[in-house]
């Protein structure tokens, strides 16, 4: 019985610690989630946000992989160089692996880590998807960093599509 509790206690523990790694890797909004229509065609062409590292937390890598095909999907490159994965789903689509970049925002050492103390603006390409985001349409982006967890936005459209929309 002693041993049963030592080992369930040392198993405890390990989960509260894998629980606590995962928090510490992960990232967190900073600011609103503005969605732009870049051409006036009143579909949305951009979904743009700042994150930053939660708690302090371990450093998240925002590698990018440039999308050479353009088809606005990033899982079909023969080199990838990212790991961390944007996803979408709408009513009507579900997209793994969108395009997406980034820039520092302030405070940063040139790399492309995101850690303490550092911004990224991310910018995902929203104008590729079979059906276009427009006018009242509800969203959701899942941000998966590698070994952290996940973030997800979740924002639905005005009634009216203006060139930048703040959706919070």
């Amino acid at each position: 019985v002693l041993t049963a509790g030592i080992f369930s206690a040392g198993k405890g523990k390990e989960a509260i610690h894998a629980g606590l790694e995962a928090a510490r890797s992960s990232m967190e909004l900073v600011g609103p989630v503005v969605a732009k229509d870049t051409n006036d065609d009143d579909n949305v062409d951009e979904i743009v946000f700042i994150v930053a590292n939660t708690l302090d937390g371990e450093p998240i890598n925002l590698t990018t992989t440039t999308d050479a095909d353009n088809d606005g999907v990033l899982s079909d490159e023969a080199s990838k160089l990212h790991t961390t994965v944007v996803s979408y789903v709408d009513k009507v689509q579900e997209v793994t692996d969108l395009t997406w970049t980034k820039t520092a925002v302030g405070k940063g050492d040139g790399d492309n880590l995101l850690e303490a103390n550092e911004k990224f603006e991310i910018t995902i390409n929203v104008s590729k998807l079979s059906t276009r985001l427009n006018a009242d349409d509800t969203f959701t982006i899942e941000i998966k960093p590698d070994g952290g967890a996940s973030m997800v936005i979740q924002r639905s459209l005005p009634p009216v599509i203006d060139k930048v929309n703040d959706l919070n």
